[in-house]
């Protein structure tokens, strides 16, 4: 069974920065292409960023580039999301997500 367990989130002023983690379980990591996307409050489920098994290749919208970093650990079967320069509008429930599964999602509210 594919688990995925997001931890990280919390409360941070508006520039502040988060490191978000994906552990995984259930399936080969090193082989997986993995992505994070997010859900702000009351909208649609957005992509934010993938990264290939090997981690040497990552994509980006357009909202996180420049700001925030995918990278993985293979050899601990963990995914991250580097958050920084957070805005207000970065709030949201950031979901770590392998083909058709997703974790529960890690809370990331910015606010002064």
């Amino acid at each position: 069974e594919v688990q995925l367990v997001e931890s990280g989130g919390g409360l941070v002023q508006p520039g502040g920065s988060l490191k978000l983690s994906c552990v995984a379980s259930g399936f080969t990591f090193s082989r997986a292409y993995m992505r994070w996307f997010r859900r702000p409050p009351g909208k649609e489920l957005e992509w934010v960023a993938d990264i290939t098994s090997g981690g040497s290749v990552t994509h980006y919208a357009d909202s996180a580039k420049g700001r925030f970093t995918i990278s993985r650990d293979n050899a601990k079967s963990t995914l991250y999301l580097q958050l920084d320069s957070l805005r207000p509008d970065d709030t949201a429930m950031y979901i770590c997500v392998k083909d058709e599964n997703r974790g529960q999602g890690t809370q990331v509210t910015v606010s002064s």
